[in-house]
């Protein structure tokens, strides 16, 4: 199992920057004003050639009991408990504040290697804070800046001497050994063995954390009555019945109009990519208010994607009439989601965890669909069918010919006829063939991609 570096420190010091700087990638939401990350965040870096998890926090700072900093603080100290290295960053142009000894001795309390890291040591401004570090007891700091990358290579020897680690070497390459190097990083895999993405999307305060919570069985995301708790888009992994599943837990969607401040836009945007790289998006809907405006919004985003697409119905246990409330809400889904009909609905409690079974099978189901390939000869067999119970209407007084079809690719499935006449073929008789196509091929809730190109005409060089 690699080693785990956790990342600790007061707000604003820079501890996305330098957890973004370590892992390659901007997966951190970075900004000016503190407090914005929450949630701790995961990823793998390489460090001396050994692979690590890195650890984001959120920043350290004293808080009332049951304030959201007090959450925030316990998931920091929970991600110390269990990480094997910590990376104690303050900022040296500020120096060592009350608050940087006092969690330094929560560090130190830990029993767990600390790195210290003096941040934002470019040019002569953090001079003063870089000596006044030797107070905390440990040792010589790393002085780095973590926005331009300076001293990232002294800060990676230490991490690796407080880990017991060497660094290794990496042999030179020789002619041909890109091709062996690519076949051994990437063996053959079938598509379950990969995690099967899920992202929990929805308005603000519908339960998505507490609903991921559940599904982790822990107390991994912060929770709690106040609207808009959760900022990053939360990536964590499980097994589920055998399935490696790595779920995103997104901030609450609301309207364009109503973000204003900094914060939710960067959030809204990071939810929004969490919707761009996912599989299956589950839309957490509150059973109190089922299918607001912003719910339809936010489900036409997940079809426009192509992403696969599940309903989970939270707060289920407070509603009084279930099978009546169920049938309505069945109706109007195929009613206002026309575009994927037959799309799962799975009534859930995410405080009590009823449900989940249900909600994960229909996810694994929605993959399934979602990745489904269908043979040529069986799509123009049917195809062939549906013609003739429909005969496409004529254009410009000539009758439009589909001659054949295939299905391009998956995920969503996405299928190119070839006919005559694309251009002059009505929408109503497209919208036929497609819900068609998903009645005949069993196609439930999935967006669906039907495109129509002029075939050659046989006759053109006669």
């Amino acid at each position: 199992m690699q080693p785990s570096v956790v990342i600790v420190g007061r707000p604003n010091v820079g501890k996305s920057t330098l957890f973004n700087r370590l892992t390659g990638r901007r997966s951190a939401l970075v900004s000016d004003m503190p407090g914005l990350t929450r949630d701790r965040r995961e990823a793998e870096a390489e460090i001396g050639g050994h692979p690590v998890t890195l650890v984001d926090t959120a920043g350290l700072d004293d808080a009332p009991a049951g304030s959201i900093a007090a959450r925030m603080r316990a998931q920091t100290e929970g991600a110390i408990r269990q990480g094997d290295a910590v990376l104690f960053v303050f900022d040296a142009r500020d120096g060592i504040t009350p608050a940087d000894a006092a969690f330094a001795r929560l560090a130190r309390a830990s029993g767990k290697p600390v790195v210290l890291v003096a941040n934002k040591c470019e040019g002569r401004a953090g001079a003063d804070g870089f000596y006044e570090a030797f107070q905390l007891g440990f040792g010589e700091p790393v002085a780095i800046s973590a926005e331009h990358g300076e001293g990232i290579g002294d800060l990676e020897s230490d991490l690796l001497a407080a880990l017991g680690l060497e660094p290794k070497v990496r042999p030179r390459r020789r002619d041909g050994d890109d091709d062996a190097a690519a076949e051994d990083a990437a063996p053959d895999a079938g598509p379950g063995e990969k995690p099967i993405r899920v992202a929990i999307v929805g308005r603000p305060n519908a339960g998505k954390s507490t609903l991921v919570n559940a599904i982790l069985g822990q107390e991994r995301m912060i929770t709690g009555p106040e609207p808009g708790l959760t900022r990053d888009a939360v990536a964590s992994d499980l097994d589920w019945g055998g399935r490696v599943i790595r779920l995103f837990d997104t901030a609450g969607l609301r309207r364009k109009a109503r973000i204003t401040e900094t914060a939710e836009k960067l959030s809204a945007g990071d939810a929004v990519r969490a919707i761009r790289f996912a599989e299956v998006v589950v839309l957490l809907i509150d059973a109190e208010r089922p299918l607001e405006h912003q719910d339809l919004t936010i489900a036409d985003l997940v079809t426009e994607e192509g992403r696969a697409l599940v309903l989970a119905v939270n707060k289920w246990d407070l509603v009084e009439d279930k099978q009546k409330t169920l049938r309505e809400l069945r109706r109007d889904v195929g009613e206002r989601l026309s575009q994927v009909p037959g799309v799962a609905l799975v009534p859930i409690s995410a405080l009590s965890g009823r449900g989940i079974d249900k909600l994960m099978a229909a996810v694994i189901a929605a993959r399934e669909t979602w990745n489904k390939r269908v043979s040529t000869a069986n799509l123009n067999r049917w195809l062939q069918e549906a013609l003739e119970r429909h005969t496409p209407p004529a254009a410009k007084g000539r009758r439009i010919r589909i001659r054949y079809m295939t299905q391009a690719s998956t995920r969503p499935p996405t299928f190119v006829a070839f006919c005559s006449q694309p251009t002059g073929l009505p929408k109503a008789y497209v919208r036929y063939l497609v819900n068609s196509l998903r009645e005949a091929f069993d196609l439930p809730g999935v967006p669906i991609r039907f495109t129509l190109r002029k075939g050659e005409n046989p006759y053109a060089r006669k």
